[in-house]
C-alpha cells in the first residue's frame, strides 16, 4: 500500500482505529455522510484505518414492537459505501435498557454500555498505534469508548466533536463529567468549528488540548453546473423563475419548523419563486400541510450527486438552525456557486464567512430572514468569490491537517 508523507513520522506508520457514532445506515446511507467522505481521503492518502461503527442490535419483541408503533426502525449499519469498508461491533440493548436510559439514570446507562463497547472493540480487533473518535453522542460516546479502549491497549486517543453532541449532550449536567474527563485526557480534541470549542468551554473544558479543523466537501461532487441545464435534467423547470432551497433533515434544530413561514415571506414579496426541500424527517407531513398553496417541490433524500445538482438549481439556499457545528451544506453549496443565507447560529457565520449573508437570531428573525433572502435574490451576488473560497475547504486538505495531528500525538 502507498504510504504518503502524511502518515509517516520517525519510521513509525500509523496505525489508526476510527470509532464512531456517525455511519451509513440501511434506511439513510448518507448517515454520517461526512465521515464517510474523510475515509475515502484516508485511502487516497495511502492511511492505515480499521472503521468501526457502535450499533445497537435490538433484543427482544417489545422494543421491535415499540419501534413499529412509533415508526422509527432499527439502525442497520451499511458494511460499505462509496468504496469505504465500515466494521460494526453490536452491542444489545432490551426495552429495559431504553426504559433505563430514558427514566433511570443516562450516567449509568453511558458507563455500561460504553464498558460493553470497548470490550467489543479490543475482543474483535488487534492493537492500533492511535485511536481516533468522531462523536460523544449519547447514549455511548464514541470518544469514551476510546478513551477506555487506549487504557487497555496504551496507546493515545483523538476525539472529534461535531456539533449537538456538544450542544445538546454536553449540556447536560448529569453525564458532563465523564465529557469532561474524556476530552481533558485525550491527546487532542478536535472542534469543527471554534463557536464548537468555545460552547465546550462553556461547559467546564479547559480547551489546553483543543484545535479547530472544520468539516469539508467533495470537489468531484459539489462544483459549478450550468443551472439551466441541471433544472431540466431534474424536472422542475418553470419560466422567468428563482429557486430557493433548504439542504437537510426535517427536524426542529435545523428550524425546519419554520420553512413555511419564511417561505411565505418570501413568496409574498418575489410571486415567481419555486421553493426545493431536499431532506426528510420527522416534520415532514406537518411542513407538507403547512406549505399548501406553496410552489414546493419535496425532493426527499437523495444520493450526494443529485444534492448536488440541486444545490446548482438554486438561487439562494437557506440555512436557519437553530444551532450547528460546522454544516457541510454550506461549502457544499458555495462550491457549486450557490449563495447560502443563514442565522448566526454555531458554527454557520464561521463557515458561511461573509457577514452579509448571515442573520442574527432574535425578534422577528423568520421575518429578518426572509427579507435577507429576498433582498440577495434582487441584487444578485458573485458567484466566482463563493467558489474560490469553497476551494480552501476541500477534504483532501481537511485530512491532511487531521492527519498531521495524530502524526503528532504518537
Amino acid at each position: 500500500m502507498f504510504v504518503s508523507k502524511h502518515i509517516e513520522k520517525r519510521g513509525v506508520v500509523l496505525k489508526i482505529l476510527i470509532l464512531t457514532n456517525l455511519f451509513p445506515k440501511k434506511e439513510n446511507p448518507n448517515s454520517g455522510i461526512f465521515i464517510t467522505k474523510r475515509l475515502k481521503e484516508h485511502e487516497k492518502l495511502g492511511v492505515d484505518f480499521t472503521a468501526v461503527s457502535l450499533a445497537f442490535r435490538d433484543k427482544g419483541r417489545l422494543l421491535s414492537l415499540l419501534r413499529s408503533l412509533l415508526r422509527k426502525p432499527s439502525e442497520v449499519p451499511l458494511k460499505e459505501l462509496e468504496g469505504v469498508s465500515f466494521k460494526p461491533v453490536f452491542v444489545e440493548r432490551g426495552l429495559f435498557d431504553v426504559v433505563v436510559q430514558k427514566f433511570w439514570t443516562m450516567k449509568r446507562a453511558l458507563e455500561n454500555l460504553t464498558d460493553r463497547f470497548a470490550e467489543q472493540v479490543v475482543q474483535n480487533f488487534p492493537k492500533h498505534t492511535v485511536i481516533h473518535a468522531h462523536g460523544m453522542y449519547l447514549p455511548a460516546p464514541a470518544g469514551v469508548v476510546a478513551r477506555k479502549v487506549s487504557e487497555i491497549w496504551n496507546v493515545p486517543y483523538v476525539v472529534t466533536l461535531h456539533g449537538s453532541d456538544v450542544n445538546l449532550n454536553m449540556a447536560r449536567r448529569d453525564v458532563r463529567d465523564i465529557y469532561l474527563e474524556t476530552l481533558e485526557n485525550a491527546a487532542r480534541c478536535i472542534f469543527v468549528s471554534r463557536a464548537l470549542l468555545e460552547k465546550a468551554k462553556s461547559f467546564g473544558y479547559s480547551g489546553q488540548n483543543a484545535t479547530v479543523i472544520p468539516n469539508g466537501y467533495d470537489p468531484d461532487v459539489f462544483k459549478p453546473m450550468d443551472k439551466n441545464t441541471v433544472i431540466k435534467e431534474l424536472g422542475i423547470y418553470k419560466e422567468d423563475t428563482q429557486y430557493v432551497g433548504f439542504v437537510g433533515n426535517l427536524i426542529p434544530i435545523k428550524r425546519a419548523d419554520k420553512l413555511p413561514e419564511i417561505f411565505r415571506k418570501i413568496a409574498k414579496e418575489l410571486p415567481n419563486t419555486r421553493f426545493l426541500i431536499v431532506g426528510n424527517g420527522v416534520l415532514r407531513d406537518k411542513i407538507l400541510k403547512e406549505m399548501e398553496g406553496l410552489d414546493v417541490i419535496f425532493a426527499g433524500r437523495v444520493p450526494q450527486v443529485e444534492v448536488a445538482k440541486y444545490m446548482n438549481a438554486m438561487n439562494v439556499m437557506v440555512l436557519p438552525s437553530r444551532n450547528e457545528g460546522w454544516p457541510c451544506v454550506v461549502l457544499e453549496a458555495q462550491a457549486c456557486g450557490t449563495c447560502v443565507v443563514g442565522s448566526s447560529n454555531g458554527g454557520i457565520p464561521e463557515a458561511i464567512g461573509f457577514d452579509e449573508y448571515v442573520v442574527e437570531e432574535g425578534e422577528n428573525f423568520e421575518e429578518r430572514f426572509a427579507k435577507r433572502v429576498v433582498d440577495v435574490l434582487k441584487k444578485g451576488y458573485d458567484r466566482d468569490r463563493l467558489i474560490e473560497r469553497a476551494k480552501g475547504f476541500t477534504w483532501e486538505e481537511i485530512v491532511k491537517r487531521e492527519i498531521s495531528i495524530l502524526n503528532k500525538v504518537v
